[in-house]
């Protein structure tokens, strides 16, 4: 799937946070609207493009949480994740925390604030901060291939503007 837009992963060494940067051709409001609803995260957040979503839980507000399952189809394998909504301040900003849970002790836990800023011509340019417990946890997700899953999900996240927009 070609997309108009490419994504960035900084990742600094010796660090203990990356960065995702991503340009969307939408409006501000629209984007924010595909990170905080339920049916609409669904079609796009599923990581890289063999896999599906599955949300248990889905509380975008402050003091909410969440959690997903990641499958692929004809796999027994799950892949879960969950995490605490710190801030859900529309259009703006979103902080949570992400953890996965299928590593072999708990507290591997992130923080994440995405930002979404309003671009000229009805774009969106969204930065994702991610803090990490040490440069290990930081290094390991990178490692594990989160770079083709971000790809992937931001490649159908603009099919689905594409459409939401048109």
């Amino acid at each position: 799937m070609a997309t108009k837009n490419e994504t960035k992963i900084i990742v600094e060494p010796g660090k203990q946070e990356l960065f995702i940067i991503r340009e969307f051709e939408a409006p501000r409001d629209i984007v924010f609207r595909a990170f905080s609803e339920e049916d609409l995260l669904t079609q796009w957040a599923a990581g890289p493009n063999d896999m599906t979503v599955h949300y248990e839980k889905f509380q975008p507000y402050a003091g909410g949480s969440y959690r997903f399952i990641n499958t692929i189809p004809g796999n027994p394998m799950e892949f879960a994740f969950h995490g605490v909504c710190h801030e859900h301040t529309a259009p703006e900003r979103i902080i949570q925390t992400f953890e996965f849970e299928g590593l072999p002790e708990k507290g591997h836990v992130i923080l994440e604030t995405s930002r979404f800023e309003d671009l000229p011509d009805g774009r969106t340019r969204l930065t994702v901060q991610s803090v990490f417990q040490s440069v290990a946890d930081r290094d390991g997700m990178v490692q594990s291939g989160m770079g083709r899953g971000v790809t992937d999900s931001y490649a159908r996240l603009d099919a689905l503007l594409e459409k939401e927009v048109v």
